[in-house]
């Protein structure tokens, strides 16, 4: 239905065309038979016919060449609108079919596409009560708007803004930090898949006692999630913690947005990659 409502635009368009260069043809016609006309009437039978005073005086075609230059600037309106309609039209067609295999959405905010059935990052809880809610009977919708959830081939991420986690230039978890983190453990506990936990930070360089550079400041953040996903019921053997500092950005460096961007940890559950089936003998 929508390449039958496209055709049918650029078709009018087309035909839109064609009408505005007949009528820029039919008014240069009919402007020069009038001028004919009068300059015929007002002079006399005997002046020859090569007299210049039959010529259309240039004053009087002022507003004809107005006219025609606003005839012109609208059929080439209408060529542009055509060649733009045609590649809108290209676009969509390829756009129709194209997939990507990595999924990012933001927890919580509209209860779509966070953790789709059958991604294999949880066991599988059964048909029983609960079954359908969130994933594999896990309400995802919990972990609220301060988590970002990013699905990749072989693992799935959780990403927290490390202004949410902790104090400027610091590693101690906050209150507010506490509570996502809380929430996201109650998600964690179900699975029992290795959890790689990463610090990273801004491009901006720190120098303090306690943390010489921003590789120190990474790493100690990192370890304090660790700490608390250990002292809530996840396993030590599934955690390992790792500091990159500002060396894998996700935004500018330059711009103070893309510098908040960067300052984030990283929850990764890194989940099996599915084995081919074997085929039957």
């Amino acid at each position: 239905m929508g390449n039958m409502e496209q055709d049918l635009t650029l078709g009018e368009l087309a035909d839109r065309q064609k009408a505005l260069q007949k009528e820029l043809e039919q008014a240069r016609g009919a402007k020069i038979e009038q001028q004919l006309a009068s300059n015929l009437g007002s002079r006399r039978r005997s002046r020859p016919w090569n007299d210049p005073g039959l010529a259309v005086p240039e004053e009087e075609e002022a507003w004809l060449t107005t006219y025609l230059d606003m005839m012109t600037l609208l059929l080439v309106l209408m060529i542009v609108m055509l060649s733009f309609a045609g590649k809108r039209a290209q676009t969509a067609a390829q756009g129709q079919g194209q997939g990507g295999a990595t999924v990012v959405a933001q927890a919580g905010k509209d209860g779509a596409g966070l953790l789709p059935a059958g991604a294999g990052l949880f066991p599988d809880s059964g048909q029983g009560e609960g079954q359908g809610k969130g994933n594999h009977g896990l309400d995802l919708d919990g972990l609220g708007d301060n988590i970002d959830v990013v699905m990749n081939d072989q693992s799935v991420s959780f990403r927290i803004n490390s202004e949410i986690l902790f104090n400027s230039g610091g590693a101690d978890l906050g209150l507010e930090g506490l509570t996502v983190l809380r929430q996201l453990a109650a998600v964690l506990q179900k699975s029992t898949h290795p959890i790689v936990i990463e610090g990273h930070t801004d491009s901006v360089p720190i120098r303090s006692y306690r943390y010489p550079s921003n590789w120190e400041l990474s790493g100690a953040r990192a370890g304090s999630v660790v700490r608390y996903m250990e002292a809530n019921g996840i396993g030590s053997q599934r955690l390992s913690a790792v500091g990159y500092a500002d060396t894998r950005p996700l935004g500018d460096n330059g711009t103070s947005q893309g510098r908040a961007t960067n300052r984030r940890v990283e929850i990764i559950v890194q989940t099996p990659q599915a084995q081919p089936e074997s085929p039957v003998p």
